[in-house]
Parts: C-alpha cells; sequence; structure tokens
C-alpha cells in the first residue's frame, strides 16, 4: 500500500533509476564510505514520512550504540517511481542492504527471487504476536520475505458534536446494526448521517471478509474473482444500505473529491478513514478542531471489530545485499518491542504486533486503529493483485449496483474480470 503520513494514510498504491544504492563492503580508514576502521557500513531504504526527522535520529544514534561496529546510513526514498527503482535494485549487483515497501508489494518482489527468506527467523523475530494484515501478505509461496513493520488502517472518524446533538453515544456503538440505528438517527434536515462514497473499496473489503468472504480465492494454482459469492453479496448490500444515509457520490472514490475536505465544508456527521484525516479536517475548519472522535469499524458482532484492510508496511533484505547479518541485527532491532513502541507514539502508527496495542493507549485515533487492527486482513497475495487495483471492476461493481444494476449481474461480471487478470501472468 502507498503511504504518505500518518495523517493521509487513507488513500491506503509505485521513474526508474536508482540513487544512493549501496555495494557489499566494510569500510577501513580511507576507503570510500568515510566510516569509522572495520565498521559495516548498513544502506537502507525508508520511505518519505514513515518515520519522522526526529524519530530517525533518535533510532540511529540508539542503534550505532549498541552496535557499534555498524554504521548505520538510511536513505529517504519517494513514493513516485519506487516500485521501478526496487526492482531494478533487487536484479543489480548494487542493492541496499534493507529496503521498506508496502506490504502488499512484498509478493511482486519475492516472486523474482531477489529477496531473503526469513523464514527460520520467524519465531527470533516475535512472528507468533505479528498483525496477521502485515505477517500474511509477507509472505510468498509458503515462505516469509516480508517483516513487518507498522501498520495503519481505517476507523470511523466522526462529528462529537453532531453525535451529541443526536442523542447519539459513540461509545456504545458496537456493532453494525447499532451503527446503522446511529446513522439513520443523524441522518436528518441538513445532516448526513455519513459521507461514504460510492467507490469505496477498502471499506467493502472490510464487511465482505466480516460476512467470510474474500475478494478472491485460490484453488489449485489458479485464482477466481469471489465478488459473486453469498459472503461478497451479502455485504455490498450492507454497503448499500449505509451508503444511503448520507449523500456521498455514488461513482467516485474517498479521494475525489477528498472526504476530508467535504466533511471539513459540511454537516456531515461520520467518514470511514484513516485518523489522520481528522488532521486534514481541522486544518480546513479550524472550527472543527476538538469536535472529531474516533471509534473502531464495529462488526457483525459486538464481541469483535470490523474488519479492516491493513495498511503499512514491511521490510525486507534483497537476497543480493552484501551484509545479511547486519541486515537482520537492524530488522531485530526496528521491530521489536522497544523501537515499535517508540515509532508508533511518535508516529500515530498501529504496532506491528498484537500485544503492543497498549503502546498507543493515550493517542485515541491510534488506540482506535488499534482495536481494528487486531481483526486486520490484506487484499490477496498473489503479484497479480497490483493489475487488478490498476483495472479496479471492483469500483465500477460497486457503482453498477448504487445506481440500480442487479448485484448478482453485475457481481459476476465483476468477478470473471478479475479472475482474468489474476491469471494472466500464469
Amino acid at each position: 500500500m502507498k503511504h504518505r503520513s500518518p495523517a493521509l494514510l487513507a488513500a491506503l498504491l509505485l521513474s526508474a533509476g536508482l540513487v544512493a544504492c549501496s555495494s557489499p563492503r566494510t569500510t577501513t580508514d580511507g576507503a570510500p564510505g568515510g566510516a569509522s576502521a572495520g565498521r559495516t557500513t548498513l544502506d537502507v531504504w525508508l520511505m518519505r514520512d514513515s518515520v519522522s526527522e526526529a524519530f530517525q535520529k533518535e533510532f540511529e544514534t540508539g542503534f550505532e550504540k549498541e552496535h557499534p561496529e555498524i554504521d548505520l546510513k538510511i536513505q529517504v526514498q519517494e513514493w513516485d517511481g519506487i516500485g521501478e527503482k526496487v526492482t531494478a535494485a533487487l536484479a543489480g549487483n548494487d542493492a541496499p542492504d534493507v529496503i521498506e515497501v508496502g506490504n502488499t508489494q512484498v509478493a511482486r518482489y519475492a516472486q523474482s527471487g531477489g529477496l531473503t527468506d526469513f523464514t527460520d527467523k520467524v519465531g527470533e523475530l516475535g512472528g507468533d504476536t505479528w498483525l496477521k494484515g502485515l505477517a500474511e501478505p509477507g509472505a510468498y509461496d509458503g515462505k516469509q520475505y516480508g517483516i513487518p513493520y507498522y501498520a495503519a488502517n481505517r476507523v470511523v472518524v466522526y462529528r462529537t458534536d453532531l453525535f451529541r446533538r443526536a442523542g447519539v453515544d459513540a461509545q456504545r456503538i458496537r456493532t453494525r446494526e447499532q451503527w446503522v440505528a446511529a446513522t439513520e438517527k443523524l441522518d436528518r434536515g441538513d445532516t448526513q448521517g455519513i459521507y461514504l462514497p460510492g467507490q469505496n473499496w477498502y471499506a467493502l473489503s472490510g464487511f465482505i471478509w466480516d460476512e467470510g468472504g474474500d475478494l478472491a480465492v485460490e484453488t489449485g494454482g489458479r485464482w477466481k474473482g469471489a465478488l459473486d459469492s453469498p459472503e461478497a453479496l451479502r455485504a455490498m448490500a450492507f454497503y448499500q444500505r449505509l451508503q444511503s444515509l448520507g449523500r456521498g457520490p455514488k461513482d467516485s472514490d474517498e479521494a475525489q473529491p477528498p472526504q476530508a475536505e467535504v466533511m471539513a465544508k459540511g454537516q456531515i456527521a461520520q467518514i470511514i478513514a484513516a485518523p489522520g484525516g481528522a488532521h486534514v479536517v481541522a486544518q480546513n475548519n479550524p472550527a472543527l478542531k476538538g469536535k472529531l472522535g474516533f471509534f473502531p469499524i464495529p462488526g457483525k458482532t459486538a464481541d469483535r471489530p470490523g474488519a479492516v484492510f491493513t495498511g503499512g508496511s514491511d521490510l525486507v533484505v534483497p537476497a543480493a545485499a552484501g551484509h545479511q547479518r547486519e541486515a537482520f541485527t537492524f530488522l531485530k532491532e526496528l521491530t521489536g518491542d522497544t523501537w515499535q513502541t517508540k515509532l508508533a507514539t511518535a508516529m500515530s502508527y498501529v504496532p506491528n504486533r498484537t500485544t503492543l496495542a497498549g503502546a498507543v493507549a493515550g493517542d485515541p485515533g491510534a488506540a482506535a486503529m488499534a482495536v481494528g487492527a487486531a481483526n486486520g486482513h490484506a487484499t490477496p497475495n498473489t503479484p497479480q493483485w497490483a493489475a487488478v487495483e490498476a483495472k479496479n471492476p471492483i469500483k465500477d461493481y460497486m457503482t453498477a449496483v448504487l445506481t440500480g444494476g442487479d448485484p448478482r449481474t453485475e457481481a459476476a461480471k465483476a468477478a470473471q474480470a478479475m479472475t482474468t487478470t489474476l491469471n494472466s501472468g500464469s
């Protein structure tokens, strides 16, 4: 998934030309790189806005204090064109030692054989408590290549003043039926109960997972689109019901127009977004500062939050990287409890493991994310999924149903389109 910053993750994605790559080397006095005698230079690519300058400096200082034999060089990369840049790095002999990649992109890179397999290190890295939505897409063909780094997901961002005026207590909304009942109560006069664009396929995916379905399934090495399954059809029916309780456009997604900007302009009680969306709302309408709250997307039953698409990043090590041992040391530090806790606090992220959810308890938005992250999912784990998103028949399907099309007919068409794309590379 593409990331911008904690405030803009809702868009959960990639100009050729390598920059600042490293070749395997251990520096000595007078050697290229300028490191101290005997220190190994470890080159790491992290993505723009995945960490703040302050956190990066703190981590570099702390890491080198604990591992004085390593000279850590973190280089920030831009999201635009990163797919081609990483592909070129993996195919060459001058790769960095560690690369941050979007969690749904790991399969694409692993397919080429260019990543280091960490399957035998999962236990040492605490993999038994990793978030499923980061760990599963980090695996390919039964092997673990991506190490969960951080997560973020959508929550309900709501207007506390409109909820109070309508007599709705957000903290008592635990199920989807309670959510609909509250939204119906909010959807009065000039107030929209919810602003839900017709093509928010991330939200629909969560409802499909709640129903026990999936976007696509694999059988015998071939993929089949599953939007026409009974589970997915029930999910679309719920989406249609919820979407009707506002005036969101039926033929566009949450980015066109940006839903946080729309919320800032009108009497909109709720949107489904990453918590950072609240910052955008307040920036566009300072009068709403302090009037925005968060709760996890409700589930079918009160004992489990609604399923969510887990966005975020994994860390991978190129097979051609010259410093495999030092790269593993870096992974172990940055994805371990101490630095995950610091990262979550500094960046309002969800830590990479369920046992650290309490680290963000003091941040209302991140705390709501952490609850949902426990029921996080990922898109189908195949290199061809990027091609599905490029065409995105899911969006066309949703618009067709919301504008009067027969759900079964439209779902079958979309499922077939997905099946064709998913198997085009096999």
